[in-house]
């Protein structure tokens, strides 16, 4: 279980010596085809280190959010993208490293032999490599706005791909995530150990399928209340209902299956992130348990976060916790505490699900805290406060939610920056030296604006005529 490498340099193997030159470029002991199942881990594998990673040249949402903000070099806490080619950098991968190995798989899942897999699990493989596509696919179209769909893997035959509105792809995506769900059938598994998040369990991918549904029916809120209604109402009664059921990948702590954030941190040798000071003054008032989790304290044992975008001293404030810097540290794609949340914005709007508003909230920071290895003691104290309590804290029910949603998402910068951005709370500090107003999109990759310049010219006047990153997506009504 779990144990598969994703090393693609497999095929890369030492061809045989043979007399017959002309055989020498054959490679006799390569595979002729990657092994569905190979494809698949190595999507959920770059899926995950897409999400987990604190590389600035990869992912930088804990610095957009505020949870962390940068020592000596501030650039992206700044919300600098462009640097570090950081919207190339977040495109290719998703495209290249996620997409492309999960279209890939697909094609080849049918051509299993039979005696060894059969249609169901054929069809149950096919409808996770879907589900994990139509994740990906809205990790670009939420970032992004309008993106490369219909056309964007005919590499064949099209190497410059039209720019599909983003409403329209992100309503096929449901439908797909639909599709997905009514062709698994838990009368068989899929993928069974290649799958390193749920190890085979249709009943878990049902699961994650139906929780993800919540989540993007919930983006829409806003902007289609009518369809997201619909949507949240018939997958609310399937969602996770527990920690045990969470989307997360384990991390085995041997290369290249290591926390990326280890890697980051600990193996360079860099001090490079502290607390923000946005996050650390709100788990200061509120005394939240978590502080101890998420957080190790400065030089002389105090928690204190620096301002956003300045450069400051490693040694006085407050930096990651020594959970976070594990080499088994696991990555978190969508989970229970997430699922609540999401609930209890449902019951805020009028959606038909059952529950309150209360005792959602309520549910979902206790799984929260309980995932940080937190105690259920603990829970029950932080909730009971005043300042935490549904009933007593400050705000309306968005504020409320929003606050204690961004604090709980804090190893998952980018879901809190698509909540920040929907939810408009916390509201965010400005930067020392920013660049931009806060980042509502990134702007489009310098290769799409240099190559494919007559559609990446479209797909910009069609978002309104600037590529810039405070232009709001379709959802982003307020």
């Amino acid at each position: 279980m779990k144990k598969i490498l994703i090393i693609l340099s497999v095929f890369a193997a030492l061809a045989s010596c043979k007399k017959d030159i002309q055989n020498l470029n054959e490679g006799p002991k390569l595979y002729t085809d990657v092994p569905p199942a190979t494809l698949f881990s190595n999507a959920q594998k770059n899926l995950a280190d897409i999400h987990t990673s604190s590389s600035v040249n990869r992912n930088i949402f804990r610095l957009i959010v505020q949870y962390w903000t940068e020592t000596t070099y501030t650039d992206e806490a700044n919300y600098d993208l462009t640097t570090r080619s950081l919207p190339d950098q977040l495109w290719n991968i998703i495209y290249r490293d996620i997409i492309v190995n999960l279209e890939k798989a697909k094609t080849l899942i049918p051509q299993q032999d039979p005696q060894v897999v059969s249609d169901i699990v054929k069809k149950n493989e096919t409808a996770m490599c879907d589900i994990t596509e139509v994740y990906a696919f809205s990790m670009l179209v939420n970032t992004f706005g309008n993106i490369p769909y219909t056309d964007a893997l005919k590499v064949d035959s099209i190497v410059q791909p039209k720019f599909d509105d983003a409403q329209t792809v992100y309503y096929t995506l449901l439908t797909r995530l639909d599709a997905a769900i009514a062709q698994l059938d838990n009368t068989d598994a899929g993928f069974e150990d290649a799958d390193l998040i749920y190890g085979g369990s249709i009943d878990k991918w049902k699961m994650f399928a139906n929780s993800l549904k919540l989540k993007l029916a919930m983006v829409i809120a806003d902007s289609d209340p009518t369809k997201a209604k619909t949507l949240v109402e018939q997958a609310a009664p399937n969602v996770f209902t527990s920690n045990g059921d969470n989307a997360t990948f384990q991390y085995l702590g041997n290369t290249p299956n290591t926390n990326p954030i280890w890697v980051d941190l600990v193996q360079s040798g860099r001090h490079d992130f502290i607390a923000c000071k946005t996050l650390m003054d709100k788990l200061n008032t509120l005394v939240d348990p978590r502080i101890p989790l998420y957080l190790v304290p400065n030089a002389n044992g105090v928690y204190i976060g620096a301002p956003a975008g300045l450069k400051s001293s490693f040694t006085a404030y407050a930096s990651p916790s020594e959970q976070m810097l594990e080499t088994t540290f696991p990555g978190d794609l969508l989970d229970y505490s997430e699922t609540e949340f999401l609930l209890a914005e449902a019951k805020e709007r009028g959606f038909n699900v059952s529950g309150t508003a209360e005792d959602h909230y309520n549910n979902a920071i206790r799984a929260s805290i309980l995932y940080w290895n937190g105690s259920d003691a603990d829970a029950t104290t932080y909730l009971a406060s005043a300042n935490v309590k549904y009933a007593t804290s400050q705000g309306t029910w968005k504020q409320k939610i929003g606050l204690q949603k961004w604090i709980a998402e804090y190893n998952r910068g980018y879901d809190a920056w698509i909540d920040v951005r929907r939810l408009d709370y916390p509201e965010m500090a400005v930067p020392d030296k920013a660049q931009s107003g806060f980042p509502n999109r990134f702007n489009y990759p310098v290769k799409e604006q240099n190559v494919n310049t007559t559609n990446y010219d479209e797909a910009v006047k069609a978002m309104g005529g600037d590529d810039k990153v405070e232009v709001k997506l379709f959802w982003d009504k307020f």
